[in-house]
């Protein structure tokens, strides 16, 4: 009598022997094809690292410099304020020192200026910070800058600034620091005293400005003049008021920067033209003024992160240079193409300077 189960028992043990193990040349071939698809991933690792490197690198600039032109365009908007009163502009020239210090000896001056410079254009902005600078009286008698005796109140309070300023443009204007303040009573007038230690009172002029009664005082409270301009491939602030102040750092990496004027006809209130400080805005005058509406600034800034070269040694991250205003900015590096680069440009209203000169 045979057993049934037998056979299944035979088979059953025939393919457990069958699937024991493997061989091996199928272990060598498993290693090798376990190899290959490690060296792909690492390959395909090293590549979106890098990738991701410069991504962030050039996402890291346009940030910054983003940044740091929004806040140079919130400073630029205040140039101006506290030099205009009564729909005009009379401090065609200046007289200003800090301490001993004379920084502007009656020369021609404008509380906005672009100058070309070699690494690129500096911009000059002049302005009071308090809310009602501009606000001004005439003068009750003439004063040679000690002190001033005013018609009506100004509300300047000891340690604030005020700028003295002629009926007509001619006499300089004059900036002065209050040391003592008398205030008016019903017979007698205010008087405002400018004496020796005052930050603006100490400085020695060539022609000390004199101002005749009925002349202009005007409170600016504190005085600011910020300039901003390339040193090498760092942008900066500078405090001409702070002398020996070290300048700021805003961003580096910066390979251009250009400012232009944005022009009104003669006559005319809607900007027309944008104008580089060159030929005759190479130093912009008093009489053109009134025809600036805004400014245009360009920053280029250039990525830190060099792009590696493909196996014939070129690399592609830039095709072409980058432009402002439709001039070439020129690299910092021989080897620009391999780099990547950041223009942003923003327009900035001058809206002290329209407010100010408008009737």
């Amino acid at each position: 009598m045979s057993d049934p189960d037998r056979p299944g028992r035979a088979a059953s043990g025939s393919a457990r022997c069958a699937q024991r193990g493997v061989s091996i040349i199928e272990l060598m071939v498993g290693l090798v094809v376990a190899m290959l698809v490690s060296l792909a991933a690492a390959g395909s690792a090293v590549v979106f690292t890098a990738s991701q490197r410069q991504g962030m690198a050039i996402g890291g600039v346009g940030v910054n410099t983003a940044t740091t032109l929004a806040g140079i365009k919130n400073d630029i908007a205040q140039a101006g304020l506290g030099f205009f009163g009564d729909s005009t502009y009379l401090c065609d020239r200046l007289a200003l020192s800090v301490g001993a210090a004379v920084l502007v000896d009656g020369a021609p001056f404008t509380p906005v200026a672009l100058t070309a410079e070699a690494a690129g254009d500096r911009i000059d902005i002049v302005y009071a910070e308090r809310i009602e600078s501009g606000a001004n009286v005439l003068l009750r008698t003439s004063s040679n800058g000690a002190g001033a005796q005013t018609l009506s109140l100004l509300p300047a309070a000891v340690d604030q600034a005020v700028l003295l300023a002629p009926a007509t443009p001619g006499t300089p204007c004059l900036v002065r620091t209050v040391t003592a303040v008398t205030a008016s009573t019903e017979t007698t007038p205010q008087v405002l005293d400018f004496g020796a230690g005052g930050e603006y009172n100490d400085g020695v002029f060539s022609a000390a400005p004199a101002f005749a009664e009925r002349d202009r005082v005007a409170l600016l409270g504190d005085l600011q003049w910020n300039r901003y301009r390339r040193t090498g491939n760092t942008l900066v602030l500078e405090r001409p008021l702070l002398p020996g102040a070290p300048a700021v750092v805003l961003a580096r990496n910066v390979i251009g920067l250009r400012a232009q004027y944005g022009l009104a006809a003669a006559g005319g209130t809607t900007l027309e033209a944008w104008q580089s400080p060159a030929g005759a805005f190479a130093a912009l005058a008093a009489a053109d003024l009134p025809r600036v509406r805004a400014l245009r600034i360009g920053l280029v800034a250039r990525s830190p992160q060099r792009q590696k070269p493909d196996a014939g040694g070129v690399c592609d991250a830039s095709l072409a240079k980058p432009q402002l205003f439709g001039a070439v900015v020129e690299p910092d590096v021989p080897d620009w193409q391999c780099y990547r680069y950041r223009t942003t440009v923003v327009v900035v209203p001058l809206r002290n300077l329209v407010l100010g000169l408008s009737s």
